[in-house]
């Protein structure tokens, strides 16, 4: 066991000025996945919600300046999810969210991240079953 001290990290939970944190957020975006640990789960893809919010530090708002190459683009985070899901089959929800949760740290840009994963045709009387996680960036 490590006896190297336990950092704690504060992130806002909410955009906060003072701190220069922004959010960037991608909101229900349903994909087809190979997930489960039920030998009929390998057969077929099954639809999974996501739901990803990313605390950005902003730095300088300034620097912003109108350009995409600035931030953290929500379509190049979505194109990523989409390769993740797509890699191949996946026993747990829980695996999901921890490999969708890397490739959103990738930018040094992102404190933290919270992935949500739904499957959402599990029970017919649930509209949904799975996890939520936050991660944060060990690099910032």
């Amino acid at each position: 066991m490590s006896n190297a001290p336990i950092r704690l990290v504060s992130t806002p939970s909410v955009a906060d000025a003072r701190v220069g944190i922004r959010h960037v957020f991608v909101r229900d975006l349903v994909l087809m996945s190979s997930i489960g640990v039920h030998d009929f789960e390998h057969d077929a893809k099954q639809r999974v919600r996501l739901n990803l919010d990313l605390a950005v530090f902003e730095g300088d708002i300034a620097s912003v300046a109108d350009n995409i190459d600035n931030v953290v683009c929500y379509e190049q985070i979505t194109t990523a999810v989409r390769a993740v899901c797509d890699r191949g089959h996946t026993k747990l929800v829980e695996t999901l969210a921890e490999e969708i949760a890397t490739v959103c740290l990738v930018s040094p840009q992102v404190r933290s991240v919270r992935v949500r994963v739904e499957k959402l045709d599990v029970f017919e009387d649930a509209s949904s079953v799975g996890v939520e996680i936050e991660r944060f960036n060990p690099e910032v």
